[in-house]
């Protein structure tokens, strides 16, 4: 066409925009945003909008926020497309707060595909009060039994740890398809209700519903965090036997997961080191094994699956430190130090610990070891030591033997623990709570075995529940006990 006579208008543009926005082809789409500049229809709204979307989803938030704040006033398409931009890149509090703006300064009202990116940032944030006010937006439009919709505020009270409510959103949708179904089948997983994810999944086959790869991957994440291997294998087997689905390397690697958490780690070494994959989804694989390998202490499998994973430089400090640790339990301390001391001279910092509670509309944030920038500290620290002084009456005795804080003093250890981010968050969240209200913990890594060892004396002895949502599941802790019966 730009060979010949004829001159694309704003509605050739837009097309091809969205084509490059299917494809995510940034390149190509940096090209027609050039022509269309000299073209004369860079202020034209659908074109706009289509820029906007094509940037956010090919990752370049910045190009899009430009886009978009050259526009002017745009309208709901535009604003929804900028508010999804943000949603999709883990802009979430940019997402909320570009939707205050629409609500208070726009006379449109907020369109069913606005209200599903507000519900995604809610989930990714955590933010079940801003879930619930988008909850009730949703219905007030009419829009609650809108599947997309639905699905989302499945997925949302799922991850701000209210399960129950993601079922009762679920149980209303009349005829649900493949999608709400596969979000309750994660939602499920989540919590370790691995039985309750299988029944989901066999209602759905009843129904005459095809499964697709993302409800294999939930059905699978499921077995794998309820210890059901048998069942997960039997799924994983059947994946192409009775559904025509080949099973991809992220299938491979809740298998691998399986296998390793309930300790069969030379099985899952084995299919570790025979799955062909993208570098970044093999990174996958062997960063679950080193995650299970460190658990069962396999030093052997942690140290292999360490120095694949700094070859291929992904999930680099993590492998460094359990490289490190190991070096240190054998005895090789000059060699553990010199590893400390690569990684300080490449850049290579290990991700730290950091928890967050919502109280009201507000997000408070505590860092591990960060004392001075917690709210109320100085009684969070009094609390925190009057129920380690209760702990330790019933037998609690801090610091866990494994691939971590190996190569340092008892002493220092028990400090260490002690300042993990979700204790300091729990010691504000009890201060701050009222009695009879659930505290919910949001956490960016793993839980420790001490931490969670603690937060099951804590429910007990203060009477409380707590949910702690980590970067693997949910911990629902309650009289002495937690949902993942300490398998996770």
């Amino acid at each position: 066409m730009l060979d010949s006579l004829v001159l694309p208008n704003e509605f050739t543009f837009a097309t091809v925009i969205n084509a490059c926005s299917t494809l995510a082809d940034l390149k190509t789409g940096r090209k027609i945003h050039a022509r269309i500049e000299i073209s004369g229809v860079q202020k034209n709204l659908v074109v706009c909008s289509s820029l906007v979307d094509m940037y956010g989803k090919c990752n370049d938030i910045c190009g899009a926020r430009r886009v978009f704040d050259l526009m002017g006033g745009g309208n709901v398409v535009s604003w929804t497309s900028m508010i999804a931009a943000y949603a999709q890149n883990g802009g979430g509090e940019e997402a909320l707060r570009l939707f205050r703006e629409f609500t208070r300064g726009m006379l449109e009202r907020p369109n069913h595909f606005m209200l599903a990116s507000v519900v995604n940032a809610c989930a990714s944030l955590g933010r079940l009060v801003s879930g619930k006010v988008a909850h009730g937006a949703v219905i007030r439009r009419g829009h609650e039994l809108n599947e997309v919709i639905a699905s989302a505020i499945v997925d949302m009270y799922a991850k701000c740890g209210c399960v129950e409510y993601s079922d009762k959103v679920f149980r209303r949708i009349p005829n649900p398809s493949v999608i709400p179904y596969t979000s309750m089948i994660v939602a499920a997983a989540k919590y370790g209700l691995g039985k309750m994810s299988i029944q989901l999944f066999e209602e759905m086959i009843d129904r005459g519903i095809r499964p697709n790869d993302v409800t294999f991957v939930g059905v699978l994440h499921a077995c794998s965090h309820s210890g059901l291997v048998d069942e997960g294998l039997q799924y994983h087997e059947s994946m192409h036997e009775n559904h025509g689905i080949s099973p991809n390397a992220k299938h491979h690697t809740c298998i691998v997961d399986m296998l390793g958490r309930t300790g069969r780690l030379n099985e899952a070494y084995k299919l570790a080191k025979s799955i062909q994959a993208e570098p970044n989804q093999e990174a996958l694989v062997w960063g679950t094994l080193l995650s299970a390998s460190r658990l069962h202490g396999r030093v052997d499998i942690a140290v292999d699956a360490s120095r694949r994973l700094i070859d291929s430089n992904q999930q680099v400090s993590g492998a460094y430190v359990t490289l490190s640790n190991a070096d240190a339990l054998n005895g090789e301390w000059e060699t553990a130090q010199g590893l400390r001391s690569e990684m300080k001279r490449t850049g290579v910092r290990k991700e730290p610990g950091c928890s967050w509670v919502e109280i009201k509309d507000s997000n408070y944030v505590f860092y591990a070891g960060d004392v001075s920038s917690c709210a109320r500290q100085s009684e969070v620290i009094t609390l925190l030591r009057e129920l380690e002084g209760k702990m330790k009456q019933r037998g609690y005795v801090g610091g866990s033997i494994c691939l971590v804080f190996i190569d340092v003093e008892e002493e220092a250890k028990e400090k260490i623990v002690g300042l993990h981010s979700e204790r300091l968050a729990l010691g504000f969240a009890l201060l701050s709570i009222p009695k009879g209200v659930t505290i919910r913990i949001m956490k960016n890594l793993r839980m420790c075995n001490d931490c969670h060892e603690a937060f099951k004396l804590i429910s007990d002895i203060v009477g409380r529940e707590f949910i702690v949502r980590d970067v693997n599941r949910f911990h629902h802790f309650k009289g002495g006990s937690c949902t993942c019966r300490d398998f996770w």
